[in-house]
């Protein structure tokens, strides 16, 4: 009999694990490549679906951002956070998905405050939702559990890739078919080979070891088109790293000093004088007003992760947090920040070169910490059991930004910025959307390298922005998927893509992309520039719970989640005000809205007489002109007498019943199988269920 699947601290035991021996090969359907929040939430999807998945990382525990890189705060934003109202829903019924949601609750479950459920069981004051890394990591290795069981999971620790296996077929895609790995503690070099690898790493190495189109740091306008960049690339231009530390509040004198480094205060990088223990913010009167430690607004509370008081204000002694602080303003001196490391970057740099800074970047966080203790906050002692390391610093940096792929799709500047979508409610709208994001701005930590742009103003300020699915595959290779933050962003927007939530998404999004091409044959290139596997991929997902479009009052539980999903990122049905969110499920709907999606479900050509048909219909005054001309000239719509067709109207179900008759014979029955026919308005809901049908029937999905 198998031994049972068991964790400590959050840690699996070491049966639990898979370790090749030297100069072995495994196969798998699809290996993940790397220890990012990305790369668990891929392998999670697949093995949902019920394929295997060889998953190689670089340390025992799985979760990257959450766990071994010491931040389970995690960067909400706003509309994550919203609670639910009138109008809009409960932001983790619709803002990420129900495998994200169950995460969370399982978090929840497992650090109550006060021996109650808590929304926030840290109860920071930037972060929605914190727990403890231990915490983090329990809730996902229980999540693996079965599969490990089964033996559909194989985890592989402390391993890193050190070649990529590809041929290049003249004429062809370049194919990957596998990598080889070197286990850091044994040496042993082993191969994978699969039919699909994910680039799931943190800082994009499969690229680089592959030679693999693809960019780093700062881009030139001719590389991505981005008219806020300069003629020139900089590619030494990257976001900081920082070491992420976790300690806790201890009673009056039982805090635990560390020591300084040997490069404190001696290295020109390492100047204790940029550090701060308090934190300054404006009042609307404009003056200042500073923030002790300890304080409701301190640094202490910024990013807390454990609590002992219900009272989220409130500061005790037992409460744990992680120092995660970057430059803050402060009116007592010209520059001031905390752990974040600005020296220099970890991609495009030699392994020797990384290790350096790397290291580096680990003094600096407790070089920080050392001041903070010798500077009036003498009550704090490192939690290592909480961080799997002897000093309460994390196993791995925390990391921003990654060597990206050249995908069939860049997300542009142009494409998530709230200055390109006046008076909108969302970004770019991506017609092969898997996955949704937000965050409140593009939040780009610099380092102190020369030529940063900085966008400023509406420049800076993110909508509500979208996953393409082309963004996740190359250019011009064939057996790899693109994740994490590898993906076909730029230095600009991956500063949005990067936070916690997206990074999940991304995660899903490329495990579907796997499956799909596991199951089909078929490579991810072909797959994602077919639009009817597109749509069938984009089915799948929305009917798992995983939204791909942003509407605030359709949740991942509504009973019509994937058609109204999939017709709005079709662009055939959406919101009725681009203003808002809202998709107003149960809201009548308008003749001439009833024509437009019609008209885009079966790509007629378009029709514009010479002289108008209706009179209340004219070109240039009414918005659905084209697309109502267009189906009255294939006999599908008529007026409702006097030359008139009130396109303003409601229209019924009935009515759309004759519509679908005459336009789709065939599909009509299946179509209303869950729509009554009769003489009650139709509603939206009601509009993209039956339209969902004869999409389906016209791809021949």
């Amino acid at each position: 009999m198998a031994a049972p699947i068991t964790q400590q601290n959050g840690i699996f035991a070491p049966h639990v694990f898979t370790r090749p021996a030297n100069g072995s090969t495994l196969n798998a359907s699809i290996l993940v490549v790397g220890g990012s929040t990305a790369a668990y939430a891929a392998t999670l999807a697949s093995l949902h679906l019920k394929v295997d998945v060889v998953l190689v990382q670089p340390q025992a525990v799985v979760g990257g951002q959450f766990t071994a890189q010491g931040l389970p705060a995690s960067d909400d934003g706003d509309l994550l956070k919203q609670n639910a109202d009138l109008w809009s829903l409960d932001g983790e019924q619709f803002a990420i998905s129900r495998w994200q949601r169950i995460f969370r609750q399982r978090q929840r479950a497992l650090q109550p405050v006060g021996g109650r459920l808590d929304p926030n069981p840290g109860g920071g004051w930037v972060s929605n939702f914190a727990t403890t890394p231990v915490v983090a990591a329990t809730a996902m290795n229980s999540a693996l559990v079965p599969y490990l069981s089964e033996g559909r999971l194989r985890l592989i620790p402390y391993s890193d890739p050190v070649q990529v296996l590809a041929t290049d077929p003249p004429g062809q895609r370049r194919q990957v078919a596998g990598v080889v790995f070197r286990d850091r503690q044994t040496g042993a070099q082993f191969t994978v080979t699969a039919s699909v690898v994910l680039e799931a790493t943190d800082l994009g190495d499969l690229l680089e070891l592959g030679g693999i189109e693809s960019r780093v740091g700062q881009e030139s306008r001719h590389e991505t088109g981005e008219a806020i960049l300069p003629d020139l690339p900089r590619p030494q231009c990257q976001q900081s790293i920082t070491f992420d530390v976790v300690v806790e509040r201890t009673l009056p004198g039982q805090g635990v000093t560390v020591t300084a480094p040997p490069t404190y205060g001696k290295a020109p990088w390492f100047n204790p004088h940029e550090f701060t223990g308090v934190f300054w913010t404006k009042t609307k009167d404009g003056q200042w007003q500073k923030w002790d430690f300890f304080s409701a607004f301190g640094i202490f509370r910024y990013r807390r992760l454990r609590r002992q008081q219900p009272y989220e204000k409130a500061v005790s002694p037992g409460d744990v947090t992680v120092i995660n602080w970057g430059t803050s303003p402060d009116p007592e001196r010209s520059f001031c920040c905390g752990n974040d490391y600005r020296e220099g970057y970890l991609v495009g740099v030699s392994r020797e070169e990384r290790q350096r800074h790397i290291q580096q970047a680990r003094d600096r966080a407790r070089g920080y910490l050392h001041f903070l203790q010798t500077h009036g906050v003498p009550d704090l002692k490192p939690r290592g059991d909480m961080t799997w390391t002897e000093d309460g610093i994390a196993l791995e940096p925390y990391i921003r930004e990654a060597r990206r792929g050249i995908a069939l799709t860049t997300i542009r500047h142009e494409d998530v910025a709230e200055r390109f979508f006046p008076a909108q409610g969302r970004a770019r709208c991506f017609e092969d959307a898997v996955g949704i994001g937000q965050y409140h701005y593009l939040d780009l930590h610099g380092n102190d390298q020369p030529g940063h742009i900085t966008p400023k103003g509406k420049e800076v300020v993110a909508l509500p922005f979208s996953l393409p699915l082309k963004a996740l595959v190359p250019i011009a290779t064939d057996g790899l998927i693109l994740s994490a933050k590898s993906i076909g962003t730029t230095h600009i927007t991956n500063a949005a893509y990067r936070m916690h939530p997206i990074e999940w998404a991304i995660g899903e999004a490329s495990g579907f992309l796997a499956v799909f091409a596991v199951w089909t044959g078929k490579s991810p290139h072909d797959l994602a520039t077919d639009e009817a596997q597109v749509r069938k991929i984009q089915g799948f997902m929305t009917r798992n719970g995983i939204p791909i479009f942003w509407f605030d009052d359709v949740g991942h539980e509504d009973p019509d989640f994937e058609p109204i999903q999939v017709l709005a990122a079709a662009n055939i049905v959406r919101s009725e005000n681009l203003k808002t969110l809202h998709f107003r499920p149960t809201a009548p709907v308008s003749r001439a809205v009833v024509a437009t999606a019609l008209g885009k479900v079966m790509i007629l050509p378009p029709q514009t007489p010479p002289r108008p048909t209706f009179v209340d219909v004219q070109p240039g005054r009414h918005w659905a002109y084209e697309a109502i001309e267009t189906l009255h000239s294939h006999g599908l719509v008529a007026g409702v007498g006097g030359n008139r067709f009130a396109p303003d109207q409601p229209i019924t179900r009935q009515q759309l019943s004759l519509l679908v008759q005459r336009a789709m014979p065939d599909i009509h029955d299946s179509a209303f199988a869950r729509t009554p026919i009769d003489t009650a308005p139709l509603q939206r809901r009601e509009l993209s269920r039956v339209l969902y049908e004869l999409l389906k029937h016209r791809l021949g999905i």
